[in-house]
């Protein structure tokens, strides 16, 4: 993969405070260390520690879980599509809906973290798999012009964002609770 960073204009300016959350390195590196780094913070909880939500109406740690794992998903797949020369415009989506839908509540905490695991080793894969004129591809999803290379650095972004949240909203929290 390139070690070139996106640019503002490679992706809607939203995704600025994911991207810019990627430090410098071996992108796949990046990709496996976040893995091991979420893994390692979450296992050690009981599946009623992992039930707590630091605010009510806030999402409980499993359902930040299942959220980072359903965007890296979308956001893998919108990846292959336009790594593939697919200029069909894709489609945003609604994040409290996938929550509201998605029962992570009445998941073990394992399944969730196991299933992030595969997505994410998927991701991987894909990234990996890229050749260098995949990379400079753009299209089109929710609406804003985005690039294969801002995609990726979306992902990892997006893990970061929501590690730090866990790190300083909830375990924080929950240590006082």
């Amino acid at each position: 993969m390139t070690q070139k960073r996106p640019q503002q204009g490679d992706y809607a300016l939203y995704y600025e405070k994911y991207v810019a959350l990627v430090p410098s390195g071996d992108f796949l590196e990046i990709l496996h260390d976040q893995r091991r780094e979420l893994i390692d913070l979450l296992t050690p909880l009981s599946e009623e520690q992992a039930e707590f939500r630091y605010a009510p109406g806030k999402w409980s740690i499993k359902e930040v879980i299942g959220h980072v794992t359903d965007a890296e998903r979308i956001f893998a797949y919108r990846l292959l599509r336009i790594a593939r020369g697919d200029q069909t415009p894709l489609a945003s989506f609604e994040q409290d809906g996938y929550i509201k839908t998605g029962n992570f509540d009445d998941r073990r905490l394992s399944d969730l973290l196991q299933e992030f695991s595969a997505v994410r080793e998927s991701t991987i894969c894909l990234v990996r798999s890229l050749d260098n004129e995949a990379w400079l591809r753009r299209g089109v999803a929710s609406q804003k012009e985005v690039s294969v290379l801002a995609l990726a650095f979306i992902i990892a972004g997006h893990d970061r964002h929501h590690r730090i949240g866990l790190e300083k909203q909830y375990l924080a929290a929950a240590a006082r609770a």
